[in-house]
């Protein structure tokens, strides 16, 4: 679509995510409005509190996108009783309130009827499925992580209640040079101390960042709307893919890391890095996007060669 003065608004944009998706826009020619849960610092915020419904009635005036990435990090902390609710109550909370006043804004004529809410959501709505290949229509599988996924996106009701465009950015482990999913992992790799974790047997998933920026800005302009499985069409055995950095960063990987250490180190997240999720992004390949990175290989590389996400206003 033309995105001659269109505005955006961006919750979660301080994350890893975010971080690099609001320059992107800007740089696009967008109007982005940044919503931020601290007192206004810059142009453009606007402060909001999704756990008491706190946003300004007119946050959402003239939007032709929202674009929610809110959300406790899944693996920041071991999953307490308490932080399990973070999890589940950061992710439901701020998209109720972002469906609903959506919702409000296209009734009362203040947005676009084509305003469309583009919401992040994860492939941990599949469970641990082994060697399935996974697509966009397969359904919901078991544990915690399904079960957030399942709610965090019945949140979003209202809007497709009300005929709106609404999409699910199922998204995988994301790759940077900056470590996001990699964080623990990278420097073990680049010490050469890592290593197959648990059998090494199970499928991860991945994206490169560059990659996950340009697919949510592939879905924006386009008209695609439901779950939309943001990962790579190769995904990696645990094994391959640690094997991948190693000899993109000239370090072995032949340190395993049994699983009951892991379970001991990181509690009942251990599940989700010993689990297996063969996911295929159906929707974006029939859709035409291209991937920068569709290979391991090569977006080992571009890890190693530290690079960030382009800086040009293409997608």
């Amino acid at each position: 679509m033309d995105t001659t003065r269109k505005t955006v608004v961006v919750a979660g944009s301080s994350g890893f995510v975010g971080s690099t998706l609001v320059p992107r826009l800007r740089r696009r020619g967008y109007d982005v409005r940044t919503l931020v849960r601290r007192p206004v610092k810059a142009p453009g915020e606007i402060t909001w509190d999704p756990g008491v419904g706190q946003l300004p009635s007119d946050a959402l005036d003239g939007v032709q996108a929202v674009v929610n990435l809110a959300g406790v990090g899944v693996g920041d902390h071991r999953w307490t009783d308490s932080y399990r609710e973070q999890i589940l109550r950061s992710r439901v909370d701020s998209t109720t309130l972002l469906s609903e006043r959506l919702v409000a804004a296209v009734s009362a004529g203040r947005a676009p009827a084509e305003a469309v809410l583009v919401q992040a959501s994860a492939i941990g709505a599949y469970g641990d499925q082994g060697d399935t290949v996974l697509t966009e229509s397969s359904p919901f599988g078991e544990g915690f992580l399904a079960d957030v996924v399942r709610a965090w996106e019945a949140a979003a009701e209202p809007a497709r209640a009300a005929g709106l465009r609404v999409a699910h950015l199922r998204t995988g482990i994301v790759l940077a040079p900056s470590g996001g999913a990699l964080g623990r992992l990278l420097p073990l790799v680049k010490a050469g101390v890592a290593g197959p974790m648990g059998s090494g047997d199970q499928f991860w998933s991945w994206i490169s960042l560059e990659d996950q920026i340009r697919a949510i800005l592939h879905i924006m302009e386009s008209d695609l709307e439901g779950p939309v499985n943001l990962t790579a069409p190769a995904p990696s055995r645990n094994a391959d893919l640690t094997r991948a950095l190693g000899d993109a960063f000239g370090r072995p990987t032949k340190i395993k890391v049994p699983a009951f250490a892991l379970k001991i180190a990181l509690g009942e997240f251990s599940s989700e890095l010993l689990g297996s999720q063969r996911v295929h992004p159906e929707v974006l390949e029939q859709a035409g996007f291209e991937f920068t990175h569709p290979t391991i290989h090569a977006a080992a590389r571009w890890v190693a060669e530290g690079r960030p996400a382009q800086t040009s206003p293409t997608v």
